[in-house]
């Protein structure tokens, strides 16, 4: 990439990134090229679709999700390694609102940008979904594409201000349900001393 080029592209990342936290995954295309100081064809050429921008934009939240199902896989307890990957995925999903909709069509459809990251998100969750099945410790009728969907599920609710105040209560829920042996109020208490840590 040329030098020229290379500025327009962190200079468009960088507006967009301002302008997507201010107004979600639906934020005009048009006035984030504007602002960025670069004319729409320009930000076209860098990202063809608004789902090739969310995914630069998502990238390293991605790869930091495989990484950490990666060590999680060795370093915590089968039931502790989901819970704890469960709450980074859905602080990813959450980290732009109204992405989750786009992450949740984006599995399905295969020309989407954020199809492979989606793809292989929800084989990192799979892959800790397993060995929380062999140990016995999840519910086996719980595969990845479900987990997947119940962590777009969670991402949604932490998009409604009015349910934000539950959110840890919602996750401990939901976590509670996938988990056989996990009470929904210790997951909660576990999200509560992260959060302070």
């Amino acid at each position: 990439m040329r030098a020229d080029a290379r500025k327009n592209y962190d200079q468009l990342l960088a507006v967009a990134s301002a302008v997507v936290t201010e107004e979600g995954a639906d934020a005009s295309l048009r006035d984030i090229a504007r602002r960025a100081g670069v004319g729409l064809a320009t930000l076209y050429r860098h990202f063809p679709t608004r789902e090739a921008l969310l995914e630069a934009l998502l990238r390293t939240s991605f790869d930091e999700l495989t990484t950490r199902a990666d060590e999680l896989e060795t370093s915590s307890s089968p039931e502790d390694a989901l819970v704890s990957w469960l709450r980074d995925c859905v602080a990813c999903a959450h980290e732009y609102r109204g992405v989750v909709a786009l992450m949740m069509a984006a599995i399905e459809d295969t020309e989407s940008a954020l199809h492979n990251s989606c793809v292989t998100m929800r084989a990192a969750g799979t892959r800790l979904l397993a060995r929380a099945h062999a140990a016995g410790m999840a519910r086996t009728d719980i595969d990845g594409t479900d987990l997947f969907a119940l962590v777009g599920a969670l991402a949604w609710l932490n998009d409604q201000p009015s349910l934000t105040p539950r959110a840890d209560h919602l996750f401990g829920v939901i976590a509670g349900t996938i988990l056989t042996n996990r009470a929904s109020s210790d997951v909660r208490e576990e999200g509560r001393l992260r959060a302070h840590r």
